[in-house]
């Protein structure tokens, strides 16, 4: 049996890393307001203010974006989230 379309999954995967993608984070009870703060402007390099006003954001509806761009920042953005165990996910 003889399979080709591999040259297809390819770009596919190419288009996916290129498409525009957002980092989600979630709300929870085991990290404190100045921890989340902490970490998203480690993550995203956004000033105290930003970070702290998305952090209220989270803890008020449970989630926000926190960052968008491609799906390779978006990756190494949230990896940085989850070095603390928070809790994120990436939509395209």
């Amino acid at each position: 049996m003889e399979r080709k379309p591999l040259k297809q999954e390819q770009k596919e995967v190419e288009v996916l890393i290129d498409q525009p993608s957002v980092v989600v984070l979630f709300n929870d009870e085991e990290h404190t307001f100045d921890e989340v703060i902490h970490q998203i402007m480690k993550a995203t390099g956004c000033d105290g203010a930003r970070a702290e006003a998305l952090t209220l954001e989270v803890h008020n509806t449970g989630q926000a974006a926190v960052y968008e761009g491609s799906m390779t920042e978006c990756l190494h953005v949230s990896g940085i989230l989850e070095e603390i165990s928070l809790h994120t996910q990436i939509e395209v």
